[in-house]
């Protein structure tokens, strides 16, 4: 849906009424003047009040003023609410908070839905060309995005754009030439050097239980990929990056555990040194075995940190998921999703400098307030008190201010779901303390019965039963310092500006088009990250995974954050439903569905001299462009 803002403007003039006198009588014929009239009884004034809207408001959603007017019939000098006059009241809305738009220039189609097609994504300065995960494939697909031209897409076109052209690919396994390497999960690339990350099963029915592998590529001035090497890390490497310098390729290994939850392999970050262009043959390996039970670190954990693997050691337990390196390559942070925690990593010394807990998100605040269930027919937002998120960043990226590091998080959520182990429930199954304040609430499906939540934390005294609901997920994003204080969380924002841009269509899922269902899970869920410098300042560009569409915050102050504008290329109208490989309508025609990476191109480097945000689509299979204008 293409949403177009208008700044109106308005001027409210009001009027006081004030008692009169009667007129004088009028000369009689003899000359003399009549008698006084009788004065006039007392009118009323008219009162005006300016109330000033918030972001994601019903009537602005980018926030402004609304003007009602009345007359104050009870004479108390206030405009009650039974004094306003609807038909004089007006909504003075303001336009996005900056100057910064987007405009989808690009945009290929790759006609594979639900299947992982488009995931992380990257650019090549030297050939202009832009190399995409095609996930389960086991592929890259490399883009040309030297045709890319700042022209202007009409809106009726934009939902089936395809005018960028896949040139080739990458068959990483063959080039590997391993037995039992599966999925291909990131990538990134520094000057000519490609870094993929691939995972591989143990040939005992495991398929991401061993070790994975990086396979490095060189590029040619024609984005042509010849394989270098391939450098083992550990198990399920799922993000890797490149410090700032291209000294060093770090890694996340989740160390996932199978499904049954009979092999849970332990997490780990691994730290390739390149010289000169050229990557190390061997990868150093950076654990977290310090901070098992019984070991010197043990009590460095704090008990905020989520461990609720069956019989797992700490180090198995924590699942690195992303990587975010500081502007001075000493330290990087990996975002811990399944245990809500951080950890920072000494990119010098190769050890772990500390594990940061994220703690929770109170949604009994009023600015954290949720629409907690599918089931309600409604936008309702409420403020549930005794009801948390974790934070839980999926994605998560660096930047500084006045010279310190901070740490930017995309809290999706995530539970641990496996049919040997699961943590997920419903609220309403949650036996809570009878003195809980949502008792009544947990019970009812249109207000927190439906919210999925977890059985790993909540009983804070140990008697067995429930004394906090915690949810998967701060359905925000946030800006930490490097200690793990929080400095920022967009609270609600996210909420409230999709409800009002997208009304009925707010916290959709990305596989069908059906409404409000993600209210109960997660909500529309921020996933995808990216930070970009524009004119001086610092944006951060965050993806919505289920509802789709991506939403910009001006970040040059982490102090003082604001909301800059909702972009979202689906329509949801066209109905549709991706069940795995079996699709039915017509999901083509839908747009973008599904943002799962994104990355920024400073205007020195793009083919159209402009800055530009690339995403990968999961679940709609697409590459979509965007060029961003000051």
């Amino acid at each position: 849906m293409k949403t177009t803002k208008t700044i109106l403007s308005i001027i409210v003039a009001s009027t006081l009424l004030t008692a009169c006198d009667g007129d004088d009588g009028a000369a009689g014929a003899n000359g003399i003047d009549g008698t006084n009239g009788v004065d006039g009884s007392n009118g009323l004034n008219s009162l005006v009040t300016v109330t000033e809207l918030a972001v994601g408001s019903e009537q602005c959603a980018f926030g402004g003023q609304l003007i009602e007017t009345g007359l104050d019939v009870n004479a108390n000098d206030i405009l009650d609410a039974d004094e306003v006059d609807s038909s004089q009241t007006q909504a003075v809305c303001h336009g996005a908070a900056g100057q910064l738009s987007a405009q989808l220039i690009g945009r290929y189609e790759s006609g594979v839905f639900g299947q992982s097609a488009a995931e992380i994504v990257d650019f090549h300065k030297a050939s202009q060309h832009i190399f995409v995960i095609n996930a389960q494939s086991g592929q890259v697909d490399i883009i040309d995005g030297r045709g890319l031209i700042a022209d202007t897409v009409a809106p009726e076109q934009q939902y089936t754009l395809n005018n960028l052209a896949k040139v080739a690919q990458i068959d990483v396994a063959t080039d590997l030439g391993l037995a039992h390497l599966g999925g291909v999960n990131s990538l990134a690339i520094y000057d000519d050097l490609l870094a993929v990350a691939i995972e591989r099963g143990d040939g005992q029915g495991n398929s991401k239980q061993a070790n994975g592998f990086v396979a490095f590529y060189q590029l040619d001035s024609q984005a042509q990929p010849s394989l270098v090497k391939s450098v083992e890390v550990g198990v399920l490497p799922d993000n890797v990056v490149f410090s700032h310098d291209g000294s060093k390729v770090i890694v996340a290994n989740e160390g996932e555990p199978n499904d049954a939850y009979t092999l849970d392999p332990q997490g780990s970050v691994s730290v390739i040194a390149v010289t000169n262009g050229v990557p190390a043959d061997v990868a150093s390996s950076i654990g977290f075995s310090d901070f098992n039970q019984g070991q010197a670190r043990h009590d460095e954990l704090s008990d905020k940190i989520k461990i609720n693997g069956p019989d797992a050691t700490i180090a198995q337990d924590l699942e690195p998921e992303y990587i975010a390196v500081a502007q001075d390559n000493r330290q990087a942070y990996v975002s811990l999703q399944e245990n809500n925690a951080i950890a920072v990593i000494d990119l010098e010394q190769l050890t772990v400098v500390s594990i940061l807990p994220l703690g929770l998100k109170d949604f009994g605040l009023l600015e954290n307030a949720i629409d907690a269930s599918d089931k309600d027919d409604a936008i309702n937002i409420q403020a549930y008190t005794g009801v948390f998120g974790m934070y839980q960043p999926d994605t998560i990226a660096s930047y500084q201010w006045n010279g310190a590091n901070f740490i930017v998080s995309a809290n999706e959520g995530d539970a641990r779901d496996y049919s040997g182990f699961s943590e997920e429930v419903r609220a309403d199954d949650l036996i809570l303390d009878p003195n809980h304040p949502q008792f009544a609430a947990a019970q009812d499906k249109t207000q927190l019965g439906r919210l999925k939540v977890t059985t790993s934390m909540g009983d804070t005294d140990g008697d067995g039963d429930y004394d906090q609901i915690v949810a998967y997920g701060g359905r925000s994003f946030s800006i930490w310092d490097t200690s793990g204080n929080l400095v920022f969380d967009s609270g609600n924002q996210i909420t409230r500006i999709t409800a009002a841009v997208l009304g009925k269509n707010f916290n959709n899922h990305n596989e069908e088009s059906k409404g409000d269902s993600r209210s109960d899970d997660k909500g529309a869920e921020p996933e995808a990250l990216a930070i970009g410098e524009i004119g001086g300042k610092h944006y951060a560009f965050v993806g919505l995974e289920r509802t789709s569409g991506f939403m910009i915050f001006d970040i040059s102050n982490p102090f003082a954050v604001q909301f800059i504008d909702y972009v979202v290329n689906r329509d949801f109208s066209v109905e549709f439903e991706i069940d795995g490989e079996d699709i039915s309508g017509t999901p083509e025609l839908a747009g973008d569905l599904g943002p799962e990476g994104m990355k920024f191109i400073a205007a020195k480097d793009s083919p159209t001299d402009s800055p530009l945000l690339v995403i990968g689509n999961e679940v709609s299979g697409t590459t979509a462009v965007y060029q961003l204008t000051l």
